[in-house]
């Protein structure tokens, strides 16, 4: 790899909210923001911030190598992995050797930026193996129950498509021979007032090594973390916000310089000591039913931070 490679482990806590919008639609309940069904509280993909995280890289770096996208929106993820084996002199039919699969599978790390934190499966076609992301993200789950409303909507306008309509003028002839009830329509619309959302990261310095993962990606991953929903805007998501970034840098106590390397980069104590809310990080509600982050109080109790661990806020 080209950049030399993390040497620390990190946890992060990631909390962002959303109002008067759809923060992540369920697919199976007819885009509904997605909710635990057992206790209402909301629900946001792993594969929705990840792709947040992958547009805001897209549009940082204008999809130019080394910080282009792999999974892009619309297209064949078989033609990069086509290239890599034509830039690597391997095979493009599927039947590659292990050297030229590892070589293809570089070549993807080297100049994709979600492949080498994200990690991607990339056997598909030509086949370049895969590759475990050294960066993980776990659902975001809002603080309190949500409450999803589906309201109606008047739409102003139809997109029918008349019969035997051919040019523009035969359809402002339909327009002009209906009743303006007609040109009218309703439609539905899912949102939410207010979550405040947390979602738990993991970022493994072991297998940033097997994908080349840099300080200079993890500075763009945490640019993105801030930075994705400015530049994510539309009518569905409401206002959605980053309210905070909690990052957990575990970096070794021992007094011998490679034993303290090895602490901090397998780590000095374990996730949930981390992340689970109450312990280091304390969230708590002001008002029975939260509309603005301003109704939340977050306390960090530094002190109680693990030996070997430091925090750092954005």
């Amino acid at each position: 790899m080209s950049k030399k490679a993390i040497e620390n482990r990190y946890e992060f806590l990631f909390l962002f909210d959303c109002e008067n919008g759809n923060p992540n639609g369920d697919p199976d309940s007819g885009n509904a923001p997605r909710i635990d069904p057992e206790d209402m509280h909301g629900l946001v993909s792993d594969v929705a911030l990840k792709r947040r995280v992958r547009n805001y890289v897209w549009m940082k770096h204008e999809n130019q190598m080394p910080n282009a996208i792999f999974v892009e929106q619309s297209t064949n993820l078989n033609k990069p992995i086509v290239r890599a084996h034509e830039e690597t002199g391997g095979s493009t039919t599927g039947n590659a050797k292990r050297s030229q699969v590892d070589a293809a599978r570089n070549w993807m790390c080297e100049n994709f930026f979600d492949v080498r934190t994200f990690g991607a499966v990339m056997s598909t076609g030509a086949n370049a193996g895969q590759v475990r992301g050294p960066v993980q993200f776990s659902f975001a789950r809002s603080l309190d129950p949500i409450l999803p409303l589906d309201i109606s909507i008047t739409r102003m306008a139809v997109a029918e498509k008349v019969s035997g309509a051919k040019s523009a003028a035969d359809y402002e002839k339909w327009e002009n021979e209906q009743d303006e009830d007609k040109l009218r329509t309703m439609g539905r619309k899912s949102l939410i007032p207010y979550g405040l959302y947390a979602a738990k990261g993991f970022i493994s310095a072991n297998l940033a090594e097997q994908t080349g993962f840099s300080e200079d990606d993890l500075s763009t991953f945490w640019e993105a973390l801030r930075n994705m929903y400015d530049h994510d805007r539309s009518a569905s998501k409401g206002m959605m916000s980053c309210r905070g970034l909690f990052i957990f840098k575990h970096i070794g106590t021992d007094g011998d310089g490679d034993q303290r390397k090895r602490q901090a980069k397998l780590g000095c104590a374990p996730a949930h000591e981390l992340l689970d809310l109450g312990k280091v990080i304390e969230i708590k509600a002001q008002k029975e039913a939260p509309r603005t982050f301003s109704d939340y109080q977050i306390t960090v109790h530094r002190d109680r931070l693990p030996n070997g661990v430091e925090l750092i806020e954005y």
